[in-house]
C-alpha cells in the first residue's frame, strides 16, 4: 500500500512538474494544437455543436481524456485514432495550451423554461457538487458551462446509456437517474451559463 501511494504521489508530482503555462510551452503546443482546430475550432473554441469547446478547460482533464482515449477507456471514431500517437508529454502540452484560452460564448438560444427546469434539476442531483457552481469544474471535473446543448445532451444519454463509462462510475450513477426531459432541460441550462 505505501508502494501504491508513493507511487501515485511520484505521478502526480511529476504531472504537476508539466502543468505549466511557460511562453514557450505554449507556443510550442499551440503548434501541436493545429490539428484540433478542424473540429474543436481555433484556440479550442468550436464551432460545431457535436464538438466541445475545449477553450478554458482544466489540462487535468484534457490530459486524463486523450490518455483514455489513446488506452481504449473512451472510444470515439475520430478522437481515437487523433489520441493514439501523442505522447504524455503531447496530451500534457495540449491540455495547457487549451486550459490557457479563452471560452467564447456560443450562438444559441435558450428556452426560459428548459433553463429554470434544468436549474432544479442540477440542484435535486447535486451536479454543483462536483462541476462546481456556475459549471466552472476542478482538477479532472470537466468545465462544461457554455457547452453546447447538443455535446452535453449526448455525453449524459451516453453516461446513462453506458456507451461512455470513463467516469469511475460518477456520471453513470447520476445519468442512470435523469429523465430524457431532464437531459434536455440540463443541457439548456449548462449551455445557457458563460
Amino acid at each position: 500500500m505505501r508502494r501504491l501511494i508513493a507511487g501515485l504521489a511520484a505521478l502526480t508530482t511529476s504531472l504537476a512538474v508539466y502543468a505549466q503555462t511557460d511562453p514557450a510551452q505554449l507556443a510550442a503546443a499551440r503548434e501541436k494544437a493545429q490539428v484540433c482546430v478542424a473540429c474543436h475550432g481555433p484556440d479550442g473554441n468550436s464551432q460545431n455543436p457535436d464538438y466541445p469547446i475545449l477553450a478554458g478547460q482544466s489540462w487535468r482533464y484534457i490530459y486524463i481524456e486523450l490518455r483514455d482515449f489513446k488506452e481504449g477507456r473512451r472510444s470515439d471514431p475520430q478522437m481515437s485514432p487523433m489520441a493514439a500517437t501523442l505522447s504524455q508529454e503531447d496530451m500534457i502540452a495540449l491540455g495547457n495550451f487549451f486550459a490557457a484560452q479563452k471560452p467564447a460564448p456560443i450562438k444559441f438560444q435558450a428556452d426560459g423554461a428548459k433553463v429554470e427546469a434544468g436549474r432544479k434539476t442540477s440542484d435535486a442531483v447535486l451536479c454543483p457538487m462536483c462541476h462546481l457552481g456556475g459549471f466552472v469544474g476542478q482538477n479532472e471535473i470537466p468545465r462544461v458551462a457554455g457547452q453546447y446543448p447538443q455535446y452535453v445532451k449526448k455525453q449524459l444519454q451516453d453516461f446513462k446509456a453506458r456507451r461512455r463509462t470513463n467516469d469511475a462510475g460518477n456520471m453513470t450513477s447520476v445519468a442512470a437517474t435523469l429523465s430524457d426531459t431532464d437531459i434536455e432541460n440540463l443541457s439548456q441550462y449548462i449551455a445557457n451559463l458563460n
